[in-house]
């Protein structure tokens, strides 16, 4: 049970570390990720795995961004990622903030149902 507990309170530090990361670039940017078709999500997840593989495999950094903001990054397109499946793509609206943090919270509300299953 131990396990179970610590890894519950993981994943809510780390969900709750990105949840702000994607509030800030919202309040900052909107909901310009909207205009993303799912395929181009797909893409940036790639390139942030891509990068996190490198960085490990050469442990040589040109720039000096921490492989953790690649997976944090990595989190938050997989939520936009399960939105936009959720939303479709045919009306491109800008969200408002408040709509944004509740699909938001429904998505990792989901994934944390999964992992407890």
């Amino acid at each position: 049970m131990q396990n179970t507990t610590n890894t519950l309170r993981q994943f809510n530090d780390a969900i709750e570390t990105c949840r702000e990361i994607f509030l800030k670039k919202n309040r900052d940017y909107g909901s310009s990720w909207r205009v993303l078709r799912t395929i181009s999500v797909v893409d940036q997840i790639f390139i942030k795995a891509k990068r996190i593989r490198t960085v490990q495999e050469k442990r040589d950094q040109k720039i000096g961004d921490a492989i953790s903001s690649e997976f944090r990054g990595i989190v938050n397109y997989a939520i936009i990622g399960l939105i936009q499946l959720q939303l479709g793509t045919d009306e491109v609206e800008d969200l408002p903030t408040e709509k944004i943090e509740i699909l938001y919270n429904t998505e990792v509300e989901k994934a944390r149902s999964l992992m407890n299953d």
